[in-house]
């Protein structure tokens, strides 16, 4: 037999509960839940009642669980996960299908995905609509609990060691994600550019000028990072924001640029343009799906993480093989 408390208990305030775990703020879990501040206080305030527990106490400007909570609230979020996959439509028809879904993403992620996926909707959905949004941080989980974006798609390193350390922490983690492909940084020049014509080496790299894609506008990227490491450093005299708009730059100018492999095929200057492998070690570029686990059993969700993946070359994520593509002569 059930307790009497959970028998009498409205499920309506473990709603709120996540919420207010969430966002640490009454005024922000009102707003996602679209309810007023007062009515958010007073659930949390019956829930207070019913489980004999503060649950949440105000410190400074943020709400901080009590141990109870923090014990509670896995179990919560799970609870709530399967009660909506539950009453989710058990099946999405995608040739009856009339969604629009929004994945944010950089443009060379777009130019690698959407050939591909352009065709598989006309064959497969084609009353599905998809807009992309330009990816302008490599932490895009606010852009995905404000629901802004159905997916983001790129490379977040450190959201997902972040992740990986929650769930060993056993702590909630809100979000999950799918390996797209893999891929690995090159450095981009014009052909005819003088260190086109012998291997790069760390020196020549150093001593050249440099064009940088930051998506938010940060003065420095993953490759300073790398020849930080090694106690150098290179001059960037241009900075933007689209590696599009990088290649063009390059092909045009003296300028080296840092561009993901996978976006050299997909440029339009491949007779404009060389690779050459980077002259230190750089990290594999990962390129992940991320998404909002509230939509972990959305069947319209599982198509679309599914879409994208064949959209990259296969199910299982597209995994490219540098030594396929080789620099040019």
């Amino acid at each position: 037999m059930l307790p009497t408390s959970f028998r009498r208990l409205d499920l309506n305030l473990l709603r709120v509960f996540d919420a207010v775990m969430a966002e640490r703020s009454l005024t922000r879990a009102a707003h996602t839940l679209s309810l007023t501040q007062p009515a958010v206080s007073n659930a949390l305030r019956r829930l207070r009642e019913t489980l004999g527990d503060d649950l949440v106490r105000r410190s400074g400007a943020s709400m901080q669980p009590t141990p109870r909570a923090q014990a509670l609230w896995p179990v919560v979020q799970e609870a709530l996960a399967q009660l909506e996959a539950a009453l989710a439509p058990a099946d999405f028809v995608p040739q009856q299908a009339g969604n629009t879904f929004v994945l944010a993403m950089a443009d060379a992620t777009a130019a690698a995905l959407m050939p591909r996926m352009v065709n598989l909707l006309a064959a497969e959905a084609p009353g599905v609509s998809v807009r992309v949004l330009p990816l302008t941080t490599r932490d895009p989980r606010t852009l995905l609990e404000d629901e802004d974006a159905d997916l983001a798609i790129g490379y977040f390193p450190a959201v997902l060691a972040d992740l990986t350390a929650r769930r060993q922490a056993g702590k909630p983690a809100d979000h999950a994600h799918l390996r797209v492909y893999d891929s690995q940084y090159v450095c981009l020049m014009r052909h005819g550019h003088p260190l086109a014509s012998a291997p790069l080496t760390l020196d020549a790299y150093c001593a050249a000028r440099h064009l940088l894609v930051s998506f938010s506008g940060r003065p420095y990227g993953f490759t300073d990072e790398a020849l930080a490491a090694l106690g150098r450093e290179r001059r960037i005299v241009m900075t933007v924001n689209q590696f599009f708009t990088a290649g063009r730059v390059v092909a045009c100018s003296d300028l080296l640029t840092v561009l993901p492999l996978h976006f050299f095929g997909v440029t339009g200057l491949e007779n404009e343009l060389v690779w050459r492998p980077m002259p230190m070690p750089m990290p594999t570029v990962h390129v992940d799906a991320l998404w909002h686990l509230r939509h972990a059993g959305s069947a319209a969700q599982r198509w679309l993480r599914g879409l994208v993946a064949r959209s990259a070359g296969t199910d299982n994520g597209a995994h490219e093989d540098p030594a396929a593509v080789r620099p040019a002569p």
